[in-house]
């Protein structure tokens, strides 16, 4: 037996206005009519679809026109663009001549933008929220709500950056100015790197640092010291971080940067281990097993000290999707900053597809991700990835790019594919019996090669493929730069 429903009565709907404020906008508009340098105020964060009004936007929009190309914005010069419509009983020319007469002074017009932009972002905000519960309520029944977090999460991420959410084409002109102003700022940096250095000099010859946007896939056979190279990489970069604020309160980066590391594998406290032994010079087995002097735990203690100041920040989950990792690299970006990305490795992220589809599909689909990702934040984001035992196969044991495990999509969504070789791993294991020929002519070659890697530039778009020959110290997982004949002072009478 069904029991009626207790009746309870429906409240009254609210219907609430969206946050706008027409007085300031008018106040501004009228400010810009009158004296166009108030246009200039506002022009670096103001835009059209900042406005509430429509008549408002396009006074603005018209005027925007007007003034950068070199004219006058003024009622008269504006009221042929806007044609004929009824104002609330005034017409456009009506409109307009009250604006100039009621106007603010150009001192207040920052101001009374920022009231508009606030505004504007708030009605976003509302709209993100609506979309949200709408959402919510009507979602598929296969869709995860996992899914409509990480697209909130991406909605604001684009709100919070300004101007990221305008999208569309732009004109060379715009593009060229872009490209100029990075050449002239690495003609102004000590090193002349158009992008971040990495700390060792012959490879950044090769690449002019690491570039904004690009996606770096650093690939070898376990045991080559891909985790160490990427790792010493990340430090460099972060020890030598300088940011200066400007005057809207962004951070710009003038050297080095701010570093996010997803290490998939490996826990933060191991690869902090590394970096501690890397920096203090005490081996990173001493250290884990405690077998240190006094002077080599000052050492570690000064290391220590030295890093805890570094932006280098560390997410050690394991197992996470490409979607769970955009979305924590756009927060990092929007709480603490993020100039450069590390992932080791690729292999250890999932993708979104469901079980028993096709591995390389899902490879693809994080591959696409991450350049994507790289694009969106304009950071360099670097990739680790295992090679395939078809290596192992060969004669010469040096990777190419055919090596790549699992996935063309590799290749064909990075900018820059580096390898790592290493002949003294290989050479180890081929030791002959002491005593004979052979042995003699292998310890020959085991000090030719002893402390040597390659970093072998597979693929490179905007750049020259080649070998950087860097030095290797195994006990604390260091690449330098190798000391050659060609990089020695010259002699004296040469």
């Amino acid at each position: 037996m069904a029991y009626p429903l207790a009746s309870v009565p429906t409240p009254e709907p609210q219907y609430r206005t969206a946050p706008h404020n027409i007085e300031a906008e008018q106040a501004l508009l009228g400010a810009i009519l009158v004296n166009n340098e108030a246009f200039y105020r506002v022009s670096d964060f103001l835009e059209p679809g900042h406005f509430s009004e429509d008549v408002h936007r396009r006074i603005f929009e018209v005027s925007s026109s007007l003034i950068r190309s070199g004219k006058i914005a003024t009622p008269i010069t504006l009221k042929t663009f806007l044609g004929d419509q009824d104002l609330g009983g005034l017409t456009v020319s009506q409109y307009l001549a009250r604006l100039a007469a009621e106007a603010t002074t150009v001192i207040n017009a920052e101001d009374y933008g920022r009231t508009i932009y606030d505004l504007a972002m708030r009605r976003q905000l509302i709209v993100i929220g609506e979309d949200l519960v709408n959402v919510a309520y009507d979602a598929p029944v296969d869709e995860p709500p996992r899914k409509q977090i990480e697209d909130a999460e991406r909605k604001l991420y684009e709100l919070a950056e300004k101007g990221r959410y305008e999208g569309g084409f732009q004109t060379f002109s715009h593009a060229l100015r872009g490209a100029i102003d990075m050449a002239a700022e690495a003609f102004k940096r000590e090193r002349k790197l158009s992008g971040i250095s990495t700390g060792l000099s012959d490879l950044d010859r090769m690449m002019g640092g690491l570039q904004p946007s690009d996606l770096i896939v650093l690939a070898a056979r376990p045991a080559m010291g891909k985790t160490s190279l990427v790792t010493n990489i990340a430090f460099n970069v972060a020890k030598s971080y300088v940011g200066e604020r400007q005057p809207d309160g962004a951070i710009k980066r003038l050297d080095g940067g701010i570093v996010g590391f997803f290490s998939l594998e490996m826990s933060s406290e191991q690869l902090a281990t590394r970096i501690v032994a890397e920096q203090s010079g005490v081996a990173s087995y001493k250290i884990r097993r405690g077998e240190i002097t006094d002077d080599d735990f000052r050492r570690v203690a000064e290391a220590a000290r030295e890093m805890e100041r570094l932006p280098f920040y560390i997410d050690q989950t394991g197992g996470i999707s490409i979607a769970q990792l955009t979305a924590r690299a756009r927060r990092l970006k929007r709480q603490k900053g993020l100039d450069m990305l590390v992932v080791d490795y690729l292999q250890l992220l999932s993708g979104s597809s469901k079980k028993g589809e096709n591995r390389v599909q899902e490879l693809t689909e994080i591959t696409t991700g991450l350049k994507a990702l790289a694009k969106e934040l304009s950071v360099p984001i670097i990739a680790l990835s295992q090679l395939s035992r078809q290596v192992e196969n060969r004669d010469d044991k040096r990777p190419q790019l055919a090596d790549l495990r699992e996935s063309g999509s590799i290749e064909q969504d990075a900018d820059v594919v580096l390898f790592i070789y290493r002949e003294e791993y290989y050479l180890k294991n081929k030791e002959p019996k002491p005593g004979t020929e052979e042995h003699f002519k292998w310890q020959a070659e085991m000090e030719q090669v002893h402390g040597r890697a390659e970093v072998i530039i597979g693929k490179q778009r905007h750049g020259p493929t080649g070998t950087v020959p860097l030095h290797f110290d195994a006990d604390i997982t260091r690449f330098s730069n190798l000391a050659r004949e060609d990089g020695l002072p010259d002699r004296m009478g040469e």
